[in-house]
């Protein structure tokens, strides 16, 4: 007897349904029991039929190639929700003719995993079928679940492909990531996520017929944020509401948000508003203002805003406007922006709060900013000047013997570790950084006035 698996994703054979039992309309006959949800239903059966993830299925794509070339190594596909995890593992396995199995790590435990592997080695064995073994959000398998997948891997019995939305590097267990390859996945840009919801409205046999047009793209695709599942569940959710005796029927953004019970935030990540609630989020922590920083912090991240450019801001932040005021301002935007890297959203919020809080209260000072511009500033104006000889590097005896270096005096040899040099170009006399009274920036100030005395 021929093992065999069901795929995930096929779509619904010829038997008539009637169509008012999609949108939970009276029925006038018996609704098909095998229903599917539009996400399904609309799920891509090969590359060709995919959008988004160039870097993976484009034309020097890895995965286009693999399967170009009929082989397909075990991999970890780490992405965000609705990125496509399970529609490529299923078109890998669609393309390749292997026996698909999928195990979500929720609910599975070794025993399932076990039982998966016996029945791919006896479709191995009996019908000469390789199994592609799918296990979803992988990174839920402790330990020992993940090394009951090592020796099925090492000895070809099924090729595994993990899909995870947490770092592998940080959830994967050592043993298991070296016999894998990682692959990153993107949440779908605008221009996708808005194909993919096309495709699915004229492709669809029970939704095609009524000409489905969305009204305000904005602001479902600003709600599905780069989440086709979520997009094509919105969709179909608005279409149980709407009246359908009328073609075209429309989705109006008014419709949208009474489905979804959610408005959109007055937030255009790519318009006007990203640059004033941006700039409104940086005054108010060079403010000193928490609560206003977290405000606008929340409306960023209400409209969905790139959390990792938020963090780069923040970054920038702690050296432009608090500086050595507080040292440690850096040294937590930085924590901050890896934190946020490693984690995302959603509990990445608190990590960034975190960092908005700390900085918002930090004692102040732009005078490192102010020097490097300064700074800037003259090097421009005197290119010509050339290295005094007592600080140029001397790494030959020709240079030696020629004067570089000649003089230098080192600091560590005099007490304080200080001795009074010229380090600047002959000829430029310029003072760039005046640092401030604030903070840990006053005791800087203190130490240069004392030895530098008469510049500060």
């Amino acid at each position: 007897m021929s093992l065999t698996t069901v795929h995930r994703g096929v779509l619904m054979s010829s038997g008539k349904q009637n169509q008012d039992d999609l949108f939970g309309l009276p029925s006038r006959g018996k609704a098909d029991p095998g229903f599917q949800p539009l996400a399904e239903r609309a799920r891509p059966r090969n590359l060709d039929d995919m959008y988004g993830q160039e870097h993976l299925i484009g034309a020097e794509g890895p995965l286009r190639k693999f399967i170009a070339q009929g082989r397909l190594p075990s991999m970890i596909f780490w992405g965000p929700p609705g990125s496509g995890k399970t529609t490529l593992a299923e078109i890998c396995a669609n393309s390749l003719d292997f026996r698909f199995d999928s195990l979500s790590a929720v609910d599975a435990g070794v025993r399932e995993v076990r039982k998966s592997l016996e029945l791919a080695a006896s479709a191995q064995r009996l019908d000469g079928l390789r199994t592609l073994l799918f296990i979803d959000e992988i990174h839920r398998f402790n330990k020992a679940q993940q090394d009951s997948l090592l020796h099925a891997i090492e000895q070809g019995v099924v090729v595994l492909i993990g899909a995870t939305t947490e770092n592998p590097s940080f959830e994967v267990n050592a043993a298991l990531m070296s016999r894998m390859q990682v692959y990153v996945l993107n949440a779908l840009e605008d221009a996708a996520l808005q194909a993919v919801v096309r495709c699915a409205l004229a492709g669809d046999p029970l939704i095609a017929p009524y000409e489905v047009v969305i009204d305000d793209w904005a602001f479902l695709l600003q709600f599905s944020a780069g989440d086709a599942r979520k997009a094509l569940n919105a969709v179909e959710a608005a279409l149980s509401m709407v009246d359908l005796s009328t073609v075209p029927v429309h989705l109006s953004r008014t419709l949208l948000e009474r489905v979804l019970q959610k408005k959109l935030p007055v937030y255009d990540k790519k318009g006007e508003s990203h640059y004033d609630v941006i700039s409104a989020f940086i005054k108010s922590l060079r403010g000193s203002d928490p609560d206003a920083a977290l405000y606008w912090l929340a409306r960023m991240l209400e409209g969905g805003e790139d959390p990792k450019f938020i963090a780069r801001r923040m970054v920038i932040f702690a050296s432009e406007d608090v500086g050595n005021a507080d040292p440690y301002a850096l040294t937590l935007a930085v924590s901050v922006f890896h934190a946020v890297e490693m984690i995302g959203l959603p509990e990445a919020r608190i990590n960034l709060a975190q960092g908005v809080t700390y900085l918002a209260g930090a004692p102040k000072s732009n005078a490192s900013y102010q020097a490097i511009n300064e700074a800037q500033r003259h090097a421009g104006m005197h290119q010509e000047l050339s290295v005094p000889m007592h600080l140029r590097n001397a790494p030959t005896k020709y240079m030696k013997e020629s004067g570089y270096g000649e003089g230098y005096k080192y600091p560590h040899d005099y007490p304080e570790h200080f001795v009074a040099e010229t380090y600047l170009p002959e000829g430029l006399d310029a003072v760039f950084y005046h640092p401030t009274e604030e903070g840990r920036e006053k005791f800087i100030r203190e130490r240069l006035e004392k030895l530098w005395k008469g510049r500060y």
